[in-house]
């Protein structure tokens, strides 16, 4: 049933519970496991030299994903796909889906409600709505 699956991480804690659940979904379906970093270009000014900023970003990216990739493999499961992109977290994210013929997103999300979640936005929100592949989204524990 699923080939691929794309776990995007912005590094937060949300991960921990998405790492589990696509790591259980990846073992059952014996899938590909891509974990995906993206960075978020909107957030710098068109006029403003990014060179050595992007540098710090790509550097972060990398050592996010490679991080749950070393957790994935501590769990006992190697097949595993890393990558950074820059760009709109979520054009970024369904463009790597796209591409890379995924057949499942799993997310995790803050649980952000009401006028948080508006004046915030919410990359996840948009996956869902704009993916053709299913997107499973699972909330971080609250403490």
């Amino acid at each position: 049933m699923y080939d691929r699956i794309l776990l995007p991480t912005d590094g937060s804690a949300t991960i921990d519970r998405a790492l589990e659940h696509a790591l259980d979904l990846a073992t059952t379906y014996d899938a590909a496991l891509h974990v995906l970093y993206v960075i978020d270009a909107t957030v710098f000014a068109n006029d403003v030299e990014m060179g050595t900023i992007v540098e710090e970003f790509e550097t972060s990216g990398n050592r996010i994903v490679t991080d749950v990739e070393t957790r994935a493999r501590e769990a006992g499961f190697d097949r595993i796909v890393t990558d950074v992109a820059r760009g709109a977290p979520h054009g970024e994210i369904l463009e790597y889906a796209t591409d890379h013929d995924i057949d499942l997103i799993v997310m995790g999300t803050h649980g952000r409600t009401g006028i948080d979640r508006y004046l915030l936005g919410s990359v996840t929100e948009k996956v869902v709505r704009m993916s053709d592949v299913p997107v499973l989204t699972v909330r971080q524990e609250r403490e």
